[in-house]
């Protein structure tokens, strides 16, 4: 079946929403895969193909971002009612479409610019470089979850509570973000080596 073919079917993320997004960064249009599923769960089809992780629906991405080692290795039925919590909390919260608030989050948070060693003889630089695409989602995510993560830590907030505060903070670009802090920081960090 086509793109076209799926995005006439109203097939909607979780059962309650639509992915008829806005991406406003061009850049990163191509690597936010918005492709509506009824369940977000490829079993890894991606693995394989060049670039194939672009395909893999975003909010499966974000899921799989939480399985990461540590008390939810591996358990993606966990990781997926985190998610599914969180985007209720910001359905809640904001009045809005989670999956806008999370690819506005994604945007955001993405760092454009980052460091890279270089060795020359015996000598390390550290040169600023521009970060692809592909790159800045994944980072985005990442600092996503890592804020979640750190706020529930020790912490008698459930970690689905804090995953939709960070995505909330992140897309409206406030300071208080884990996310939109390493983000600046490490823009700070590559403009200071350039």
């Amino acid at each position: 079946m086509s793109d076209y073919e799926l995005s006439k079917l109203d097939i909607r993320i979780f059962g309650k929403w639509d992915t008829k997004v806005e991406i406003r960064d061009p850049s990163l249009k191509k690597y936010i895969s918005l492709m509506p599923v009824y369940l977000p769960h490829t079993g890894g089809r991606h693995e394989h193909r060049r670039f194939g992780k672009s395909r893999v629906p975003i909010v499966e991405r974000l899921i799989n971002q939480l399985m990461k080692p540590g008390r939810n290795k591996g358990k993606k039925f966990l990781a997926y009612n985190i998610v599914r919590a969180a985007f209720e909390i910001i359905a809640a919260r904001t009045g809005q479409n989670p999956i806008q608030v999370l690819v506005r989050a994604i945007e955001n948070s993405a760092p454009r610019e980052e460091v890279t060693r270089i060795m020359y003889g015996g000598i390390v630089y550290y040169v600023a470089v521009d970060v692809s695409p592909q790159r800045r989602v994944d980072l985005a995510l990442r600092y996503l979850v890592e804020g979640a993560r750190t706020a529930s830590f020790n912490n008698p907030k459930p970690i689905d509570e804090a995953l939709a505060e960070e995505i909330i903070a992140a897309s409206s670009n406030d300071p208080k973000s884990y996310a939109i802090r390493k983000k600046e920081e490490t823009e700070r960090i590559a403009l200071s080596s350039r």
